[in-house]
Formats: structure tokens, sequence, C-alpha cells
């Protein structure tokens, strides 16, 4: 896949901007607020339909205007589609958001799986490591979801029956009855069946990462280390619906789903101890990185051919040598570079494009760039 053009009108601060990338890398640079990141924020936006940046939609809209258009033109590589391909998502920061992909409009989000397919490397990847569960969950699911139409289409309903199940929970108010009961059947016979199959693409994904992280650790580190990855579900050793079942008092009393897949945990150890508890931050970063290196080379493989790659200032929190380690060691596909000044030894830009207050300046490669 490869961008060819991107066109931007209203999201975040870049009221109208247009970006040609060049097929390998393209630098943007300017100075902190003046519109870099929002920039990547709208291409990755046209592959998961959100924020990697945690923002909620109407946080991406402009403030004043009434909608926000990303559109974007791209070869693909998608089997039974014409070899260019043009996406655009309007977003409305009240009312319903609208895709269309090749003019055709998205009936649901699962759908765009695969369509737009990049990877994100950003200092905010050390919540990976670091943070709460949620994070580790989202970084397997982006990558079974833009590698799988049918397992986003999985997710996608998972999601939509976690919310009435947990709807008719809050409002049993405590109370098991009979009418609760019957409907939590229905509930929970469903949430089984989607989240089996959730449940076993996520520890076939993680098996299948394990050692491609390894590897990218020891490479970014400059260091072996015993790095492992495990998928933590208790549920599985017994199945879904017997958890659901064991669990549902517990349920109806806290009014929340506490068993699932939504629940579940994504492990990882550095010479045999908890990376989150006891790894340093060095460490921590090496492993963030790993991740994302592996899942892209992941992906790729899966896909055919490989995703986009988005630096959001990434070397900007790096030391000299992780940052070579990087560069030497990220796959060969088009990508977009972010810094606030020099750009790191040994990244060799085939376009420079600065960026003042929402708008873009094409200028030739050069080592310092002033923004």
């Amino acid at each position: 896949m490869r961008l060819r053009r991107l066109w931007v009108q209203d999201f975040r601060n870049l009221r109208s901007v247009e970006l040609v990338p060049a097929p390998g890398l393209t630098a943007l640079v300017g100075a902190n607020g003046e519109g870099k990141t929002n920039l990547l924020e709208a291409v990755a936006y046209l592959a998961t339909l959100s924020s990697f940046r945690g923002a909620p939609g109407e946080a991406l809209v402009a403030h004043g205007a009434e909608r926000a258009i990303v559109r974007a033109e791209l070869d693909t590589d998608q089997p039974g589609r014409s070899s260019v391909t043009t996406i655009e998502a309007e977003l409305r920061p009240h009312g319903r958001d609208r895709v269309l992909v090749d003019r055709q409009k998205l009936r649901r989000a699962a759908d765009l799986a695969g369509t737009v397919r990049v990877t994100v490397f950003s200092p905010d990847d050390l919540a990976l490591v670091k943070d709460g569960p949620a994070h580790r969950r989202r970084y397997l699911d982006d990558l079974l979801f833009a590698g799988s139409p049918r397992l986003a289409a999985v997710g996608h309903d998972l999601d939509r029956v976690l919310r009435q199940r947990s709807t008719l929970l809050r409002q049993a108010g405590g109370r098991l009855s009979t009418e609760v009961a019957s409907t939590l059947d229905v509930w929970d016979a469903k949430l089984s069946e989607l989240g089996e199959r959730l449940g076993r693409a996520r520890a076939r994904l993680v098996e299948q990462l394990e050692p491609a992280v390894a590897k990218g650790y020891d490479q970014v580190a400059a260091a072996s280390a015993g790095v492992t990855l495990s998928y933590d579900a208790p549920w599985r050793s017994e199945g879904l619906a017997a958890a659901l079942a064991a669990a549902r008092g517990d349920d109806v009393r806290r009014g929340a789903s506490t068993v699932g897949p939504h629940r579940d945990e994504l492990v990882f150890t550095i010479d045999g101890l908890p990376a989150r508890t006891h790894a340093s931050q060095g460490e921590q970063r090496s492993l963030a990185l790993a991740l994302r290196l592996a899942g892209h080379e992941l992906l790729g493989a899966t896909t055919g051919g490989p995703p986009l790659l988005l630096l959001d200032d990434v070397f900007s929190e790096l030391d000299a040598d992780r940052s070579a380690a990087l560069l030497t060691h990220l796959p060969p596909a088009q990508a977009l570079l972010t810094t606030t000044g020099s750009l790191p030894d040994g990244a060799h830009p085939d376009v420079v494009v600065g960026v003042r207050a929402g708008q873009l300046e094409t200028s030739s490669p050069e080592r310092e760039v002033k923004p």
C-alpha cells in the first residue's frame, strides 16, 4: 500500500492542506503545536476511524467548523479492488460521521478493515508496556483487524454485545429476576461465541509475535534478553460459557461484565521478570519499539505488503544508540516522520515538508531544518 495524495480540511488546526508524500521517507518539520502530529493523526484515522492519541471524534473537528474532511488516494494491493483506491471520511462534532470508499458509503466500521494499513510509532508507545491492559488489548486487536476484515466484524459485534449486556446488568439494580436471567442467557450465548473466536485469534497472534518481538528487542537494545509474551485469559481453561455462568451472580451485584476478552491481558517478561513492574524505562522503551517493529513485520507478511510507517517525534525520546538501531532495523516502506528540528542520523528523507500554523511548505531535503 502507498499513500499517493492526502487532502485534509478542518481537521484540528489543519484548515485546508494537501500532501503529496514521497514513495520513501517524507519528513514533516515544525515547532511543537504547528500541526505535524495532526497530519499523521489524519492519515491514521483512515485506518481505524479513531485517533491514535485517544481523542474523541468531536475533538478532531476544527473549532467553529461544521465538519472535518480527510481524503486519501492510495495505491492498494487489496484483492478484488482497482489499483487506486480513494477513501474519504467526514467527521461531524454532532451527528453521524460518514465514510466513502471509492465513492461507496461504508455500512459499518468493520468493513473498512485492511483498506488503509498503518504502523504508528510515538512517544506514547511506552504506555503499551507501563500502563493498563487496555492499551495492550488494543495493540493486539488493531493488528488482527487490519489483517482480517472477518475478525474486525467479530470485534465490532463483540463490542455491541458487551454494551447491551452491561446496560442490562446496570438496569437490573443488583437483582437477578427471571426476566433478567432470561435476557442474560441470550446475550451470554452471543458473547461466548464471539469471545471464544476473538480469544483464539489473540492467542495465535501472541504466539506469532513472540519470536519477532524478542528479535526486535535484541536489535533495538543491542543486547540479548529473554523476552517472552503470553496471553492471560483465565476463562479459556473452562470456556467462556462456563466462566460467564460462574460469574453471573457477581456480575449482577456489580452491574458490570467481569469476565471475557475485554478483561484479558498481554503479559511481557524480560529475563523472567514482569516488564511492566521490573524493567527500567530504557528497557520498557526498547520493548515498546520491538512491539511496533514486530507488528509491522507480521502485518506486512499477512497482507502481502508493508503498512505505511508513521513516526511521530519518536526519536526525541530515544538516545542516540536506540535511534540508530531503530533506523537501521526499520523495514523498507513508505514513511512519514515528524521532528521539531534536526533529523536523526541515518534518516535520509526524499522530501522535507515544513509545517507552520497548520500549513505545509515543501522544500529540498536537508540535514538541519529549522521550523
